[in-house]
């Protein structure tokens, strides 16, 4: 059973703590199973007046053993309980932080939130207490039975009847309970998603006036849940039931029938004593059986969507085990990234997002690429970044094909400022030493000049060790942050997606100037919708539908292209078009 073996996988590391408790809950079931014994030999003593100090000594001996390693395994399994969530949190975070990002395409992260979180602590329960309390459950129904078979085996065998009667009943039912229980967790899962991504979009659904519509669709998701968690508890109260009418049914036509053959003088009373404190053992087991089966299938199902996530496609870098840093290249040549040809697409039948694109990069200069929406522009960050991969031609860095560098190295090399800004959880301190983390506060606040935030941060009652969340932060100030944050680490090329966007005139004017200087010694490419912000640039790559369409300086493409004319007019660019041409 393949989920099963994954669930096998979690324990594995701990399978020396969990043998110990088996060990220490057979000890347990061992007290347990000797009770009735003892019993028997208390009674025996009475009815041919011996003495039952050894036996009562015997009884108080089992009692003590059973209750202190019962404790030692319960405190046992529970630290090894948690270590097995601790382990599997640990692995899913780290795979999740290392998947390329189309094999996270339609996931939720609210739903991923949930695997790492809910997922995890059903495991725990099927990989200590559902596995050990299982196997004593079964070792002391066995054994109760197997005493049983000694002290009468007519008893015995009705015992066995009924008991077969009740497990045909619970085989029948264990599937059903199974899917309900799937189902119930896949329903959590996708109410974690629909919340996550309405708690995202909170100031959207605000100013829509959506709070009414969000919650009903919300709502149906945790009706969902419920639904099947619903239908999940009703079928483990019938289990349940089920279970314990039969074992109590078998309790009573074994009292029945050992009245009629004490009576008949074939079995001693001890014996029936004894025979029917192990069927009131039954009752636990039984009842064990049935809860903890229920847990494990829970557990096993858990396993199966955390397995979903082992499947997804990791990175080439980090799918490879403690690759050393490789030496970087020599810097020769005029261009520090070229495409060739280059045609890309996000899904294996979809449109191609890029189409045979092919330009250079130079190693200092600034570099544009603009267009309408749909063009491509992200595409090719996307692909300088290898967050998605290249299905034809050829991308190289310093030369070097990108598939020769890992990830963590060709990105080591690379400044990315993205469109929608995210701060990193820390303070503003750890937001701008994100990429260096070796920065000094000299470098920090050098930068934070560089974007014209100095005097802002300042004016935070704890400056650098100021926490974002819990200060009052415009949109502009996190973008500026980001553009901080790149300005620290210093790269050789430096990638803006329309990170002025949101600046005003004062610290646009601000940053430019950066990008001007930064241009004399690096690379920088930028994505632009505003032309503001190219019309200065050394090299305009215009896309349109997946194609490089021209490329030149704005003064040629003025006059060299309609679609670079048409964009210019429409933002209203205070540079004078001049359409001789194209």
């Amino acid at each position: 059973m393949p989920n099963l073996r994954l669930l096998w996988t979690f324990v594995r590391p701990h399978r020396r703590t969990l043998l110990l408790g088996l060990l220490l809950g057979l000890v347990a079931v061992g007290a347990s199973l000797a009770g009735p014994l003892a019993t028997k030999w208390v009674l025996d003593g009475l009815a041919g007046s011996r003495s039952i100090a050894p036996a009562v000594a015997v009884l108080a001996t089992l009692l003590v053993i059973g209750a202190a390693t019962h404790a030692l395994q319960a405190v046992m399994l529970g630290g090894m309980g948690e270590r097995v969530v601790r382990d599997a949190r640990s692995s899913m975070v780290r795979r999740l932080l290392r998947v390329r990002l189309g094999a996270l395409g339609g996931r939720s992260s609210g739903e991923l939130v949930t695997r790492v979180t809910s997922d995890t602590q059903l495991i725990r329960e099927a990989a200590t207490s559902s596995v050990t309390q299982l196997i004593n459950g079964v070792i002391g129904m066995v054994g109760a039975l197997a005493l049983m078979a000694v002290l009468d085996r007519v008893l015995f065998a009705v015992t066995v009847a009924s008991l077969l009667s009740v497990g045909a009943l619970v085989a029948v039912l264990m599937p059903r309970l199974a899917e309900s229980q799937a189902a119930a967790q896949e329903s959590v899962g996708r109410l974690g998603a629909a919340l996550d991504g309405a708690l995202r979009a909170i100031r959207t659904v605000k100013a829509a006036r959506a709070e009414e519509r969000e919650s009903v669709r919300i709502e149906a998701e945790a009706d969902a849940a419920a639904g099947h968690g619903t239908r999940a508890v009703r079928i483990e109260a019938v289990v349940w039931t089920v279970t314990m009418a039969g074992v109590q049914l078998a309790t009573m036509l074994v009292l029945a029938v050992g009245a009629l053959r004490v009576s008949s003088g074939q079995l001693p009373v001890s014996s029936l004593i004894a025979f029917l404190l192990y069927a009131f053992q039954l009752v636990e087991p039984a009842s064990e059986i049935s809860h903890q089966f229920s847990q494990l299938q829970s557990g096993i199902a858990a396993a199966a969507r955390i397995g979903q996530l082992d499947r997804l496609e990791l990175e080439d870098g980090h799918a490879r085990a403690a690759v050393a840093a490789q030496p970087r290249p020599d810097r020769v040549g005029a261009h520090v990234v070229s495409f060739r040809d280059v045609t890309a697409r996000y899904t294996e039948d979809g449109p191609a997002a890029l189409d045979g694109v092919s330009f250079d990069v130079p190693r200092h200069g600034h570099t544009a690429i603009v267009g309408p929406s749909g063009a491509g522009k992200t595409t090719v960050f996307s692909l300088l970044l290898e967050f998605h991969p290249a299905q034809r031609g050829q991308l190289l860095l310093d030369g070097v094909p990108f598939g020769q560098w890992p990830p963590w190295e060709s990105r080591r090399q690379i400044g990315y400022v993205e469109q929608d800004v995210p701060l990193v959880p820390g303070t503003l301190a750890d937001n701008l030493r994100y990429l260096d983390p070796y920065a000094t506060d000299d470098d920090l606040w050098a930068a934070l000049d560089a974007v014209g935030l100095t005097d802002r941060v300042k004016a935070f009652p704890e400056g650098l060790d100021t926490v974002p969340a819990s200060a009052t932060i415009s949109g502009g100030e996190r973008q500026r942050i980001a553009l901080a944050r790149a300005f620290v680490a210093d790269p050789e090329i430096l990638l803006l997606d329309e990170a002025t966007a949101q600046l005003d005139g004062l610290t646009e004017a601000a940053v430019q100037d950066f990008i001007r200087d930064r241009a004399r010694s690096a690379a920088v490419v930028t994505i632009a919708h505003r032309l503001s912000t190219v019309v200065e640039a050394d090299q305009i790559i215009v896309l349109d539908r997946g194609r490089v369409r021209a490329s030149g300086t704005h003064a040629e493409l003025l006059v060299a292209d309609s679609l670079y004319r048409d964009l210019v007019t429409a933002l209203r660019v205070g540079v004078p078009v001049t359409p001789t041409g194209g």
